[in-house]
């Protein structure tokens, strides 16, 4: 029974001194010490309403009823800055039992946090102005104010930028901030949600009574979203935000990233960053919104590109301006994984993409990026050495073709994507020395045409598809080859036998030339002047070829040459029709025999005016002659035989009037 009565008897020595400790707790007196240092390091007020409690348990403190931080004066929301259903304060016993506070932990149950900044770029957590010391100033040590741990559980944070448009909303978070000396280090770990991806922050830094204050002091952030890292060491400050020192960023999950800072970002394709994104550098804040990064290194999957990049606040929207100089550029595949033909699949594909384009992110940053790189793959199109100004201003991109070797030629010109209300894409291209064969294969998986010339291409289509934009073209250009071959097609073998048969492997045209102009209107490119010299024949084409549509309607009107021996010189046009995939080509004899029959009509009308032409001339001759016999009348050269009769005549009655004149005078 001895030890039933201890126990019993020590049981009520604890519960006495427990109701001692509670007695001499200063529950007032300790919510008021945490108000009083809040307001004194920010400016704010700290607002306790309800009971504040002693308690015992899991230490020794208060709890408070719902507490509420102000707002900024000029902040759109009504909402506090910060609002808990309730505050934990954990104070040190022996300093409390010594007439002192000391605080050593603060929890705040389902915090709401609601930041903002406005169109001027004033951001309600700047605390500095408030603070005693005036902006930017760094308040004297805060003797017996220490932290060991301060957290939240359970809250949100809503940051409404309104200077941007954007809505960043963190749901469950989760934090602890440690200040074991108010003058010293300080961490502050957290986690939230984004958008369902877990958000992880963990920053340590020195001195923590200058970074209260917005001060730049010594830190390391490391950020996580979803898969994403961020990370940084340097100097940093928040009011206004600033920074010194080097960022190393793993931008593996961009979508998890953009719900975080409030924008949509999309999974880059291949090459852009489909399973490697890392951007690193020396990056600084300079306190007005603007970010620049000195010796950076991006790594887009097998691509590397370095280089200096500068971000600035705009207006409407933020600018970036970038010298960039990669090694070789890798951006994509065709769909059989690298041959030609493209998103398009080539020359057997019914039809182009329907899928709609989107461009949006073409609104979220004008820039001025100078790009250079020894090889550009595009999937479709491979280039060598490249040069490129690309200028992006409220959504219409206009890459500056300074120089890309391509295909053994060269590339110049222009081309422009506008993202305003839709979509257009443009261009004028100028194509010197290019090799056709290895280009068409690429482009449209066709390695038929085989020879090396230039070009010049203007053009505009609009939509929101490939298939739209297609059908859409309108434009002009011009086309000049160089001597080469036209495989798979013998166009002097269906002449010399009349046979269409001449079509297929094996089979192919020697041509010393070939040149013309097109013009493209909804998609429709028509040439009417195209010539083409081979050793054997020479060609004049017309006809259309539908970009949109894919299909081709055209008439080539191949001539041989004619032999010493006289033979030869046949005319059969050759027409190829059909849609690209099946295209058909076959001889139009039926043409040819109703142009021989029109040649045989046009020939005997022609013997028909001949011989009317040589009648009419006997006529004459035998007028001119009877003339001559019977009324003594010569027809002169420049003279009608009407003319010289009427002329006859005249002579006539005049010698009659004469003689009739002298017969009366000579007998009188």
């Amino acid at each position: 029974m001895r030890w039933i009565v201890r126990v019993g008897i020590a049981l009520a020595v604890l519960v006495s001194l427990g109701f001692g400790l509670m007695a001499v707790v200063p529950s007032e007196r300790i919510a008021q010490a945490v108000s009083g240092q809040f307001e004194a390091m920010t400016g704010r007020k700290l607002e306790v309403l309800g009971e504040v409690k002693p308690r015992l348990w899991p230490s020794l403190g208060v709890t408070t009823g719902p507490v509420s931080i102000a707002n900024a004066d000029w902040a759109a929301s009504d909402a506090p800055l910060f609002r808990a259903e309730s505050l934990s304060i954990d104070v040190n016993l022996g300093a409390l039992l010594g007439g002192d506070i000391r605080i050593l932990g603060l929890t705040a149950d389902q915090p709401e946090i609601s930041l903002e900044r406005d169109k001027d770029g004033r951001v309600n957590w700047d605390f500095a102005a408030g603070a005693a010391g005036g902006v930017g100033a760094v308040p004297a040590p805060a003797t017996g104010f220490t932290l060991d741990e301060g957290s939240i559980t359970g809250g949100s944070i809503r940051f409404n930028d309104r200077q941007s448009g954007r809505m960043i909303a963190l749901d469950d978070v989760n934090a602890t901030l440690a200040i074991p000396d108010f003058s010293g280090p300080f961490t502050l770990t957290a986690t939230a949600l984004s958008g369902g991806q877990k958000v992880v922050l963990d920053l340590t830094g020195e001195v923590f009574s200058a970074f209260a204050m917005g001060r730049v002091v010594p830190v390391r952030i490391n950020l996580s979203a979803g898969s994403a890292k961020l990370g940084f060491a340097g100097r940093g400050g928040y009011a206004p935000l600033a920074a010194e020192g080097a960022l190393m960023a793993d931008l593996a999950d961009l979508p998890a990233l953009g719900a975080f800072i409030g924008i949509g970002l999309e999974r880059p394709g291949p090459g852009l960053g489909r399973d490697q994104l890392q951007v690193s550098g020396q990056l600084t804040l300079d306190g007005t919104g603007a970010a620049f990064l000195r010796g950076a290194e991006i790594v887009a999957d097998s691509n590397r590109i370095k280089g200096d990049l500068d971000l600035t606040p705009g207006a409407a929207r933020p600018r970036l301006k970038a010298q960039l100089a990669a090694g070789a550029i890798t951006l994509g595949t065709g769909p059989d994984g690298g041959s030609g033909g493209g998103a398009a699949g080539g020359m057997q594909a019914e039809s182009w993409p329907a899928g709609e384009v989107d461009v949006s992110a073409l609104g979220l940053l004008d820039a001025e990026i100078a790009f250079t790189a020894p090889s550009v793959d595009l999937g479709v199109l491979k280039f060598g050495q490249t040069a490129a100004l690309i200028t992006l201003d409220r959504a219409r991109a206009v890459i500056e073709i300074r120089g890309i070797e391509a295909y053994g030629g060269q590339i110049s010109g222009d081309f422009v994507v506008n993202g305003r209300g839709g979509l257009s894409v443009g261009g004028r291209l100028t194509l010197a020395g290019m090799q056709t064969e290895p280009l068409l294969t690429d482009l449209v998986g066709w390695d038929r045409l085989v020879a090396t010339g230039d070009a010049d291409l203007e053009f505009l289509g609009v939509g929101n598809s490939v298939d739209a934009i297609m059908k859409s073209l309108q434009g002009q250009g011009a086309l000049q080859l160089g001597k080469g071959e036209l495989r798979g097609l013998d166009i002097a073998g269906m002449l010399r036998t009349l046979d269409p048969g001449y079509v297929g492997e094996g089979q192919k045209t020697i041509f010393n030339g070939m040149a013309g102009t097109f013009t493209i209107a909804k998609g429709v490119l028509s040439n009417t002047d195209l010539k083409l010299v081979a050793p054997y024949v020479t060609a004049a084409g017309a006809g259309e070829i539908g970009l949109g549509a894919r299909t081709i309607d055209y008439r080539l009107r191949p001539t041989a040459l004619a032999a010493a021996d006289g033979t030869g010189g046949v005319m059969v046009p050759l027409l190829i029709t059909g849609p690209w995939a099946r295209l058909r080509f076959q001889l139009d004899l039926e043409s040819v025999a109703r142009e021989k029959m029109a040649a045989e009509a046009k020939a005997a009308a022609a013997r028909l005016q001949e011989e009317a032409r040589a009648a009419e001339a006997a006529a004459k001759a035998d007028l001119e002659q009877r003339l001559q016999e019977e009324l003594g009348i010569e027809v002169a050269p420049s003279e009608g035989i009407g003319d010289a009769a009427k002329r006859g005549a005249q002579q006539a009655l005049e010698d009659k009037a004469r003689k009739a004149l002298d017969e009366v005078l000579g007998g009188n």
